[in-house]
Formats: C-alpha cells, structure tokens, sequence
C-alpha cells in the first residue's frame, strides 16, 4: 500500500497548520499529506502548505464531500491507491490516521474510524444526528453500522471514486458507505480515539439540525440509484501489499517522533 492522508479544510486557519505538520512527522510515506482548501475566506491554504502538505484548492465553498473527491482523484494521479481522512479541526489524532494507514486490514475495504462519542465528551446534538444515521443506514443495506458519521477513514482509492458518490456535502460519506456495501466492498469498523475540545475552543461547519436531513435524503436517493445501476468496481489491490513491514516501519516513525519531542 502507498497510503495518503487526505484533510479537507474550510475555515481552519487556528488548527490547520499543527494537524499537517503532526500528521507529517508520523506518516509512513513522505510528501503525501493533502489539504482541500474548500474556498475558505481566510488563510487555511497558505497555513497548511508553509506547515508542508500539498494544497488542492476550491474558488469557492463546495462541501466535505467535493473536497474529499477532488483530493481523492489528485492522489491516485500521483501514485497513491490509499486514503486515510482527517478533520482540519485537530479532532482526529494523526497517530491515529497513521495507525489506520498501516493497520493489516484488507486494502481493498473501507475502513469506518468507531468513536466512543459519550467518552470522548462530543454534543449531545453530535450523538443524535450520529444515531440517525446509523439508525437508517443499518436499515437501508442491511448492516449493522456502529459510527456512519466519523471523518476518520481510510478509503481504498479507485474503488471509491468508482463508486460514484455524488454529494457535495456531509452525506458523502454516508452515501459512500451505502454504495460500498451494494458493490460488495468489504466495510470494516475498527475503534479509534478522537478529540473533543472544550465547548469554548470548538468549531464546526455540520448542522446538526440540517444536515442530517440532507444525509437522510441523500440515502434515500442513493438507495433507489444502486438498485437501478450496478456498480463495478477496478481490480484490486494486491492483499500483500498490507505488510508487517509496513507496521514496523510506522512505529519507527512514531517512536523517532516521541523521541524528538
């Protein structure tokens, strides 16, 4: 596997720069840290590419969902088949991303970040939008789904831009999970660490009264679309790719970072 890390940014001038340059030190493979900046007003695609990550950027606001395919498709043209996501906003530990990189699960799977939301202190608005959408996506592919909502993932590329997700927003990932399933792309939910600051330092972009509505219709659409059109998705990557080699090389990177600290 060559993994990427993938952070769409909108607004993210305060934590930007810290989460690509921690991001970097633990990073199993060098140079391959992107930044969407999604049109943002301020200085988020300046702070992240002086911290070293290479900045895709959008002319205006397109959504979490258009930022993760436009970094998506440029990562594959550069030669990495792998995509670990992370929010710009510090609440994904990158030794966690990294962990996901490397982790021996199938390369070819899409790989869902599980939070414990009550222990790691999210809004309680956080946790209901959350439980809605795990509620209906349970319903709708027949999968019991723990966390559907989580930034944190590591996407196998071509098969995911295969896959034909069409929403510019938040309901991407969603959508992804439900035409993963309908293609037979293993999803496999593996515990994670997250970061809640305090209410005070925290800053978010998702509704939590109107984008769980628009994740909602955005299921229901793609419910009707991948009975109507079988996705097919390109060869795989090759299962050995996922080396032990691979994991040793992260934790030498993480234990050499530990140790400049």
């Amino acid at each position: 596997m060559k993994p990427c890390a993938i952070i769409p940014a909108y607004r993210a001038a305060r934590t930007v720069a810290d989460v690509v340059r921690e991001t970097r030190a633990v990073w199993p493979v060098p140079d391959a840290v992107f930044v969407v900046d999604d049109g943002s007003p301020d200085d988020t695609g300046e702070l992240a590419r002086s911290a070293g990550a290479i900045v895709l950027t959008h002319a205006k606001n397109l959504g979490k969902g258009a930022a993760l395919r436009t970094a998506m498709a440029e990562a594959l043209r550069r030669g990495f088949n792998v995509a670990v996501t992370l929010d710009a906003d510090a609440q994904h530990p990158p030794r966690e991303a990294a962990r996901l990189a490397t982790a021996n699960i199938d390369p070819n799977a899409l790989v869902l970040g599980i939070r414990d939301l009550v222990r790691a202190g999210a809004p309680r608005p956080n946790r209901i939008s959350n439980r809605i959408s795990n509620f209906y996506l349970t319903i709708f592919t027949g999968k019991i789904l723990t966390d559907t909502q989580c930034g944190l993932r590591r996407y196998p590329l071509a098969a995911t831009l295969a896959l034909g997700g069409r929403d510019n927003g938040y309901a991407f990932e969603a959508e992804i999970i439900m035409r993963a399933i309908a293609a037979g792309m293993p999803v496999v939910e593996e515990p994670i660490d997250v970061y809640y600051p305090p209410a005070h330092e925290r800053v978010t972009h998702f509704d939590s009264v109107r984008d769980p509505a628009r994740i909602v219709r955005r299921v229901v659409a793609t419910l009707i679309d991948v009975r109507l059109a079988p996705i097919h998705l390109p060869p795989p990557i090759r299962a050995e790719a996922s080396t032990p080699a691979a994991q040793r090389g992260f934790h030498e990177i993480v234990n050499h970072s530990e140790t400049r600290q």
